[in-house]
């Protein structure tokens, strides 16, 4: 199968968005399937205001569109809601053409706190960007039933995978781990003010913070915490040793659909701890893991589960089984995901 899929989050970018799409586009290449991805590099761009490491594409008006009509797919799949995203909306509502999308990111809460606007003046867009799509996409049973309570009720489960060639209990700690004060306390992801980052490095319990990652937060982090140990963007056997080297990993984010990292983790045998809001509640169980309001006490409970349970479930969570739910997805017609879909 031919499919398109179009998004305003690509490389170089590094986040949850990018990491599933990329590894998502992969996995159907390898199963015989032609992908073709519409993103920003494909054309100018400008940074986008207060966040400028993500490109906004400057597409001339038809250029989505005439793509598309070169590309010919079978499928298109509309992975974000911005400018591309709206580009290819615009073209398949023109054209009578279906088309999925994915709710990855929870803009409503992102944008309220960068602008201190109520989230809910963020929904009504939410709601018709989404609202034409045969089937959206969803990565947890607690988004579902926060979409569903919007109105928007076609909705497919898409869950997430791990790496298992490199998200490992056997990954090597990095040497300056050894240095560092027990227990050693990971942060993995964007550095950003909607991260709520602040939270996991003024937590008190005691033990070294290690923050891996970049973003427009980090130099203001790093002059308020300068304890805290800063590592920068990692990947790969790096980013694993980071996991698997750390005593717990703290997920202090309270607007995550979903939590990659949490389950990158957790494969490396490393407990979690977090706040008892979307994501880690749909994620996490009491033997891999701990939430509470008290990030302090959710990490100090966390470091008391088991690491060889950790990693026995963080590797049931399998990129392949991801990319067949997006397949079964992309498959169904506007009627059957009208009745079918994710039943309530």
């Amino acid at each position: 199968m031919r499919i398109a899929i179009v998004t305003d989050a690509w490389t170089p970018q590094v986040n949850g968005v990018v990491r599933t799409l990329t590894t998502l586009a992969g996995v159907l290449r390898g199963w015989g399937h032609d992908i073709r991805v519409i993103s920003p590099d494909r054309f100018r761009s400008l940074p986008c205001p207060s966040y400028p490491e993500i490109r906004l594409a400057l597409a001339r008006q038809g250029a989505v569109g005439a793509w598309l009509d070169r590309a010919a797919p079978d499928a298109i799949h509309i992975a974000t809601e911005g400018p591309l995203g709206l580009a290819a909306r615009r073209y398949c509502l023109r054209r009578g053409v279906s088309f999925t999308t994915a709710y990855h990111t929870q803009f409503p809460d992102y944008l309220a706190r960068r602008t201190r606007l109520p989230a809910a003046t963020f929904w009504p867009y939410i709601r018709w960007f989404h609202r034409p799509s045969a089937g959206i996409m969803v990565a947890t049973e607690s988004v579902r039933a926060q979409l569903r309570e919007q109105g928007l009720t076609r909705l497919y489960p898409w869950s997430r995978g791990v790496d298992l060639t490199h998200f490992t209990p056997a990954a090597a700690p990095p040497d300056l781990f050894g240095k560092l004060e027990r227990p050693i306390q990971l942060y993995v992801g964007r550095v950003s003010v909607e991260k709520n980052i602040e939270a996991f490095l003024a937590n008190p319990h005691p033990g070294a913070k290690v923050v891996v990652g970049d973003g427009p937060a980090r130099a203001r982090l790093q002059a308020r915490f300068p304890e805290t140990v800063f590592l920068g963007s990692q990947s790969g056997q790096a980013l694993a040793a980071c996991y698997a080297g750390a005593d717990v990993f703290v997920f202090p984010s309270r607007t995550d659909t979903f939590g990659l990292v949490m389950i990158e983790a957790l494969a490396c045998g490393t407990p979690v701890a977090a706040y008892p809001v979307q994501g880690p509640c749909d994620i996490l169980t009491p033997a891999v893991g701990a939430v509470d309001e008290r990030l302090d006490h959710a990490i100090a409970a966390a470091l008391t589960r088991d690491r060889a349970s950790c990693a026995a479930y963080g590797a049931s969570f399998t990129w392949e089984a991801s990319a067949r739910q997006f397949v079964a997805a992309l498959a169904c017609d506007p009627l059957a995901a009208a009745h079918g879909a994710l039943a309530a």
